[in-house]
């Protein structure tokens, strides 16, 4: 993990992501997904592109199932984006993305 990247899991995913004062990117991945690994050093750079705007967490699925659940991930990587503690459903991303798609999501939720 990079100082931009926040590892997180279930216990610690309200805290970070549902309160916090920022928007909030969380990459949904496991370690053995091949896609999820190309996925990994793009929401690196976008998390040191937008920080101090944006906060970025990675969660491992596989290690964190009832996060997982709750948001009805059933393919991954899944990128999704919180604002005041509620995900930006439209703005759901499934499968790996090119970088400009991720930050064109972003855009929308920062107003930019």
């Amino acid at each position: 993990m990079s100082e931009n990247v926040k590892d997180i899991t279930d216990a610690d995913f309200e805290a970070e992501v549902l309160k916090s004062d920022l928007p909030v990117l969380v990459d949904m991945w496991a370690p053995w997904c091949g896609p999820c690994r190309m996925v990994s050093p793009i929401i690196e750079e976008i998390a040191g592109d937008n920080a101090g705007k944006v906060k970025a967490c990675k969660l491992n699925v596989d290690d964190n199932p009832q996060t997982a659940n709750t948001f009805g991930i059933n393919a991954i990587p899944t990128v999704l984006l919180f604002k005041d503690g509620e995900e930006v459903q439209h703005l759901r991303m499934i499968g790996a993305q090119p970088k400009a798609a991720y930050q064109k999501a972003l855009d929308e939720v920062l107003g930019g």
